[in-house]
């Protein structure tokens, strides 16, 4: 478990350091609002999430398929560091027209949200790795209740959400570009996952068909 602490506060360190590094300023109210969020999140989900997942996320990309970890590193570098970099540099060149509180505040709040339903997603999923693999040695079963009762990818969709605020909170829409790209990536992923859990996993064909919308209802 210290691994796990460690990896978590490296993961706001890596938020945090994005941001201020390349804004080159501390002085960015909406950016430390969002590192708070954050943080209370990541913190949140030492406490509410079991040892044994928070154990198997530990493990990054030691197992999985190759395919899933090449396109893991691909999306988390356009989400994470990409987006976040970007954001700061907006920041610091003012590349972007100042955005009114009112709409970086609401951003904010769709943050929170989005993060919030991924949080969910993963209290309910006990298998929610971050490589995508049949965890046999874990007793890995297909999960429909909670929000999965909705989306096949509630961690995923909340997460996507999130990140697509993210530019908006802390007004510096050119994050939306990497974002962008990030959000493609894991729909890629979302596609390929799918085809490692119907050939490998019992009942996961059926559930597709019983649960229609990959990330968000009514478009895909």
């Amino acid at each position: 478990m210290a691994w796990v602490v460690l990896e978590t506060l490296a993961s706001i360190a890596l938020v945090a350091g994005s941001l201020f590094a390349a804004a080159g300023d501390l002085r960015w109210p909406m950016a430390w609002a969002l590192v708070g969020a954050f943080t209370a999140f990541a913190l949140v989900a030492l406490v509410v999430l079991s040892s044994s997942l928070l154990v198997e996320r530990s493990r990054l990309l030691a197992e999985g398929v190759r395919s899933d970890k090449v396109l893991s590193i691909a999306f988390a570098f356009f989400l994470y560091p990409g987006m976040l970099v970007t954001c700061g540099l907006d920041r610091r060149f003012a590349w972007s027209p100042a955005l009114p509180l009112a709409v970086e505040l609401a951003a904010l709040g769709v943050f929170v949200a989005g993060y919030g339903f991924a949080l969910w997603a993963m209290r309910i999923n006990p298998f929610f790795a971050t490589v995508v693999r049949i965890q046999s040695d874990r007793g890995h079963q297909v999960i429909d209740r909670g929000p999965y009762r909705w989306v096949r990818h509630p961690g995923y969709a909340g997460a996507l959400v999130a990140h697509l605020a993210i530019p908006i909170a802390v007004g510096t829409p050119w994050g939306l570009v990497p974002a962008a790209v990030g959000a493609l990536l894991l729909a890629a992923r979302v596609v390929a996952e799918e085809r490692t859990l119907r050939r490998g996993l019992d009942g996961y064909a059926a559930y597709v068909a019983r649960v229609r919308w990959r990330l968000l209802p009514g478009l895909w």
